[in-house]
């Protein structure tokens, strides 16, 4: 008798333990599905953190080595240009790379300090984003381009020298992730006519300043480092906000 006893105390605890599991089988089922999720959750965004790192640490665009000249100012073809003086380069879908053109940077000249965008910062075309400052004065250059900031050459920040010594290359500026290449792409100037809008633009800068002519051509054909230096009748914030649409 106590031997069929124990027997029925333990079919009823076995009843218990399954009635426990049919009533725990829904919770298990939600907290593994949350698991899932923040496992998936963790990899995508693993992902993403992976391929924003590689956005933020391209390395220079080497436009500098073309030897392609337009009234002694170098203009490489393997670059586009925007009409306020900056050039930038396709680096990968929907991410473009700028600086300031050779002309620009003749221009500006011996800058003391530049100010650039900050990472993150969104940018339209044609908006005042660069700052060069020198002798107390400053001049702004525009965005060619629209989009998400991703990087900026923070060598060029502590030696704005290189905007002069290496335009296209060491002296890039900013990298942007541009959404609608296509659409800002149309506000450039014409592969077909980048040569004749740069012999304009020296044509007119002569205008402006006569004397420039002998400036441009120091070196042998060459623009002097700094074009606007020692001529007292130049306004030097006037003259560049003239060529880089910022007047």
């Amino acid at each position: 008798m106590g031997k069929n006893h124990r027997f029925v105390d333990l079919a009823v605890h076995l009843a218990r333990v399954q009635k426990g599991k049919v009533k725990t089988m829904p919770v298990l089922l939600v907290l593994g599905t949350f698991l899932f999720f923040i496992v998936l959750d963790y990899y995508l965004n693993r992902n993403r953190a992976i391929a924003t790192a590689a956005v933020e640490s391209p390395a220079p665009t080497s436009a500098h080595a073309s030897g392609e000249y337009v009234d002694g100012f170098q203009v490489p073809g393997n670059v586009s240009y925007h009409f306020g003086h900056s050039w930038l380069v396709h680096e990968r879908k929907n991410v473009v790379r700028f600086g300031a053109d050779e002309f620009a940077a003749a221009l500006v000249g011996k800058i003391e300090k530049i100010e650039l965008p900050k990472p993150g910062q969104w940018v339209r075309q044609g908006q005042k984003v660069l700052s060069f400052f020198r002798d107390g004065e400053k001049t702004e250059m525009v965005s060619p381009t629209e989009g998400e900031v991703l990087q900026v050459n923070v060598e060029v920040l502590n030696n704005p020298t290189l905007v002069r010594q290496d335009p296209y290359g060491k002296g890039w500026l900013v990298s942007v992730h541009v959404p609608d290449e296509e659409s800002t792409s149309r506000n450039l100037v014409p592969k077909g006519l980048i040569r004749e809008w740069m012999r304009d633009a020296v044509e007119r800068l002569y205008a402006i300043q006569p004397a420039l002519a002998g400036a441009v051509a120091a070196d042998g054909g060459r623009p002097a480092e700094d074009v606007l230096a020692g001529l007292p009748d130049s306004d030097w914030r006037t003259v560049t906000s003239e060529f880089f649409l910022t007047k």
